[in-house]
């Protein structure tokens, strides 16, 4: 049982018989009457986010998904392809099966696959990966001192916000959960 004293970001808990994930969550203890919890959950099954406020103290199930380590292995048009690291059985999944963060995936890519009820509901990508940076405006001479920053493409076709001063051919590390640049890693 999940409590709302365990919420945090990425917590999982069953909400009127369906997976849902916390996206935000405050804690308000007003001036008068009792304290309660402000949310926003993401549905796994159906993309579905809602506003929700629950009492302090509210208990939750946890959902019964099981968590598969599988590599990335190709994509063809829409369908992308993942081989389980054990067993070597290879699953396909659609775009939107993988969310907005598809476009991060690179080929041996290790992730988590969420399975619920004997089918697969959610990838979910290690919290830092490191792309090249393939196609990105020049920096001109003076930019750096002033900040900003450019949209920059990557590697695997996505394109994320990046400094002013990074070049094509720079390796970044980015944050899978809010698609940012985090540092510059080579």
């Amino acid at each position: 049982m999940i409590s709302t004293v365990d919420f945090r970001n990425g917590v999982r808990l069953m909400v009127e018989g369906e997976p849902f994930y916390i996206v935000e969550f405050q804690h308000v203890k007003p001036g008068k009457g009792g304290a309660f919890v402000r949310t926003k959950l993401k549905s796994y099954l159906s993309g579905n986010v809602l506003d929700r406020t629950f009492r302090s103290g509210e208990r939750f199930d946890e959902p019964d998904l099981e968590e598969r380590e599988m590599q990335f292995l190709y994509a063809t048009g829409n369908d992308y392809t993942f081989m389980d690291t054990e067993t070597y059985e290879q699953l396909t999944f659609g775009k939107n099966q993988l969310g907005e963060n598809a476009d991060l995936l690179k080929e041996n890519m290790v992730v988590k696959i969420l399975i619920y009820e004997h089918r697969p509901i959610a990838v979910e990508l290690p919290i830092f990966i490191e792309l090249k940076v393939v196609d990105a405006e020049p920096g001109v001479r003076g930019d750096t001192a002033s900040g900003g920053t450019k949209p920059a493409v990557v590697e695997t076709g996505a394109t994320i916000k990046v400094p002013l001063y990074l070049e094509v051919g720079t390796v970044i590390k980015i944050d899978t959960r809010t698609r940012a640049y985090v540092e510059r890693v080579r």
